[in-house]
């Protein structure tokens, strides 16, 4: 026979148990402690501390802020140029979670969900202040909740004022734009050039320089952080600005996923979304610097640089709402609620 080996400490099974739970609840406290890391992606390039593409150093700021809220809680890697995923591929990524946070261009998307086009419908938004008061406004709300039942959550409203670049002459006037291949930037802007006569090219703004390079197109209109960040000036010969007055302004928001946000605690969610609020300043800021920037950066170039008048940025508007509010209108009940929304903000 064997012996039967015997316990030499017998524990109590309650106490097994209390145990047994105090080291379960350590090791989640521990877990929770571990940091969450979001990733941002976004088709500008790079920036080095103060300097380059505002729109960068924006994420950037963004995030360092984020993360001294949350006390590391939050942290965050930046993938600018693309080099994370393609451009276009963001905003869907972005609803289905697949990446937590991108600036993108907001109409880009507009293929896949029409109503996004009104972030670049021309004669829309003719100012910074237009633009500014959209948050608070019906429209903004509207937007807002479209865009949260879709999955995107928009944390910093971003509005930059659009050039026109041109390998020839300048496209002041719609009949400027005549024969020329131009790249518009959205479904609407390329609907007011078609009624100017103008051929549309459909690229997004870092593919510009190739197509501008090769004669693939004649002149792009994008903002005018973009012609400078792109280095446009090289491949041009005129510039009309966006400085003082314009008819072409983008909303290029900092978007999150959802699905994402969802999963983050109260504290990290109020944190994301009071940071993003103090960015938008800083971002009109840097494209109002931007419109000022491009005029001398195409100058020094030697190209002939251009301002809008407040006549022509009235007509480019008449053409505009014949040729583009009224068809993006047309698109569902829910855009031509926000264009009558929209109109009311003056």
């Amino acid at each position: 026979m064997h012996a039967t080996l015997q316990n030499p400490f017998p524990m109590n099974p309650l106490k097994a148990v209390s145990l047994f739970a105090a080291a379960a609840f350590v090791c989640a406290l521990a877990q929770a402690a571990d940091p969450v890391t979001l990733k941002i992606s976004h088709q500008f390039p790079s920036s080095s501390g103060n300097e380059g593409d505002f729109r960068d150093r924006l994420v950037r700021e963004f995030a360092r802020k984020v993360e001294d809220r949350t006390k590391g809680s939050l942290k965050f890697e930046i993938y600018p140029g693309s080099s994370l995923m393609k451009t276009n591929a963001q905003f869907s990524a972005v609803r289905k979670g697949a990446l937590d946070l991108s600036l993108f261009p907001i109409s880009y998307a507009g293929g896949e969900m029409a109503e996004l086009n009104i972030g670049l419908i021309p004669g829309l938004v003719t100012s910074y202040e237009q633009g500014a008061a959209w948050p608070g406004a019906p429209v903004g709300k509207e937007f807002s909740r479209l865009l949260e039942e879709k999955g995107v959550i928009i944390l910093t409203w971003i509005w930059q004022a659009g050039g026109v670049a041109s390998r020839s002459t300048p496209i002041v006037e719609p009949e400027d734009s005549k024969g020329m291949k131009v790249r518009g930037g959205s479904r609407e802007m390329d609907l007011v050039l078609k009624a100017a006569g103008a051929a549309v090219v459909s690229l997004p703004s870092s593919e510009i320089y190739a197509g501008m390079q090769t004669g693939a197109m004649d002149a792009a209109m994008t903002s005018s952080t973009s012609l400078i960040s792109f280095r446009l000036e090289e491949v041009s010969k005129a510039l009309t600005t966006g400085r003082g007055r314009a008819y072409w302004f983008m909303l290029e928001p900092l978007i999150m996923s959802k699905i994402v946000f969802d999963k983050l605690t109260r504290e990290q969610q109020a944190a994301l979304v009071a940071v993003g609020k103090e960015m938008e300043p800083i971002g009109t800021a840097g494209a109002k610097a931007d419109d000022q920037l491009v005029a001398e950066v195409y100058a020094k170039a030697g190209a002939k640089v251009v301002d809008l008048t407040a006549e022509t940025v009235a007509r480019w508007r008449v053409l505009a709402k014949e040729a583009s509010w009224k068809d993006y209108s047309a698109k569902s009940e829910s855009c031509a609620k926000l264009m009558a929304l929209a109109e009311e903000v003056k």
